[in-house]
């Protein structure tokens, strides 16, 4: 029965398009706590999402369940500008609100070891431009007005990925805990409007256009967590590169004939409690997408798209550092904030393709409330992620320059059941 339950949430998760350009194609934080203190979880055990951040801590979380739904609004534009006459224009990305829910559930047995489940969702390559964004003849002589990218119709992709993370943590000795999560991911990919680089594909048919394609794959995260005394708690995390399955109907397009793969990362996380009121976290993460060859090989390779050897975006290896702050104002009420500082995985020379995926994003600030009830919480977050853009050489016009920009808004509400 319980089993049947968090697939219909997986299912639900899934259902709802996910947009995440925070982190590359993270979240910043998971869980509605976590969004308000700028991500750090790594070492904080409040809620029933340690399948995302942490799986040990779901021993000292009690028995819990949490659910969450944010309202995510990133605001994307891409521009190409020259001295010289061609194709040049600018567009902003039509998709701009996304729904994103979030699910975990908790069960402690006799202090000794605890069972749960989260569920959580990534995404970030989610653009949709307009299809007229380059005057007709730019993009050649008796070419029809195109997209940013001289192809036809709108242009955009849309990357989905669920992740089902069953947890088991183990009491190792008073105070400290190991914890395991088999991470079950499924994702979903659709590209549109690349039809000026099929002759640069090894299947121009299997390129552009297909409709939506899916992948699935296994993986694991495992994770340590410690109190040290009664003010400080350490928290360390470890997910190896997850293997997926391929993206067959866009084997024209990413690297390793539709290859596209979930990036190793990694987390360690301090907590300080000096007294009742306040908690104080800070994370590092470290997301390796330039690990995998479909999102970190250069775009600017010479190779055949679809190839082994074939481009990818360009997404550098990106290291994370969060920091989040509660105060509990009294019995019912406690107030968050937080800030969070990522290296943009994106570089000036993969602009072009990086029109597909502008995920620029480098600080965030956020805010939270928390209201005490006598079965739970009601909690709220909301993030703010500074504008930022990436400059560099145009691939569709070497005489030109293009620019990204991007910035973000949410609005989260959750609540946690204690069980």
């Amino acid at each position: 029965m319980l089993a049947s339950k968090f697939w219909w949430v997986a299912m639900t998760v899934l259902a709802v398009p996910a947009a995440h350009a925070t982190d590359g194609y993270f979240q910043h934080g998971y869980g509605i706590e976590a969004q308000s203190m700028g991500g750090a979880a790594t070492a904080v055990a409040d809620n029933a999402m340690g399948g995302a951040n942490n799986p040990a801590s779901m021993l000292f979380a009690g028995n819990r369940l949490d659910a969450g739904l944010v309202a995510f609004s990133p605001r994307r534009r891409a521009s190409r500008d020259s001295a010289f006459p061609g194709p040049v224009g600018a567009a902003a990305s039509g998709r701009n609100y996304f729904p994103v829910p979030s699910f975990g559930w908790n069960h402690v047995v006799d202090g000794r070891y605890a069972l749960g489940v989260t569920v959580y969702g990534n995404g970030g390559m989610n653009t949709d431009y307009p299809g007229h964004a380059l005057a007709a003849n730019t993009c050649g002589a008796g070419a029809p007005a195109s997209n940013l990218l001289c192809g036809q119709g709108h242009l955009g992709v849309n990357l989905q990925q669920l992740v089902v993370a069953p947890t088991f943590a183990l009491r190792l000795t008073e105070h400290q805990a190991l914890g395991f999560s088999p991470l079950f991911a499924y994702q979903r990919f659709e590209a549109y409007g690349l039809q000026a680089f099929a002759g640069m594909s090894v299947a121009p048919d299997h390129l552009t256009n297909r409709g939506t394609s899916s992948s699935t794959g296994v993986g694991v995260r495992v994770g340590w967590y410690a109190q040290v005394g009664n003010h400080v708690t350490l928290g360390a995390a470890y997910s190896p590169r997850l293997h997926m399955s391929r993206f067959d109907d866009y084997r024209g397009l990413f690297a390793g004939h539709g290859s596209f793969d979930l990036p190793e990362n990694w987390n360690v996380g301090v907590a300080l409690r000096p007294n009742g009121r306040w908690l104080i976290a800070a994370d590092y993460q470290r997301i390796n997408y330039g690990d995998v060859p479909s999102v970190g090989r250069t775009s600017r390779v010479q190779a055949p798209l679809g190839s082994p050897a074939g481009p990818g975006f360009g997404w550098r290896n990106t290291n994370v550092w969060k920091l989040g702050v509660a105060w509990r104002v009294d019995d019912r009420w406690t107030l968050r904030a937080g800030y969070n500082h990522s290296t943009n995985p994106v570089t000036a020379a993969n602009v072009t393709f990086n029109i597909l995926a502008p995920g620029v994003i480098r600080d965030h600030a956020t805010l939270g409330l928390a209201y005490r009830t006598a079965g739970g919480e009601l909690s709220l977050s909301y993030l703010h992620a500074f504008s930022n853009r990436v400059r560099g050489v145009s691939l569709i016009d070497p005489m030109a320059s293009e620019t990204l920009r991007m910035h973000e808004d949410s609005i989260g509400i959750g609540y946690g059941w204690r069980l």
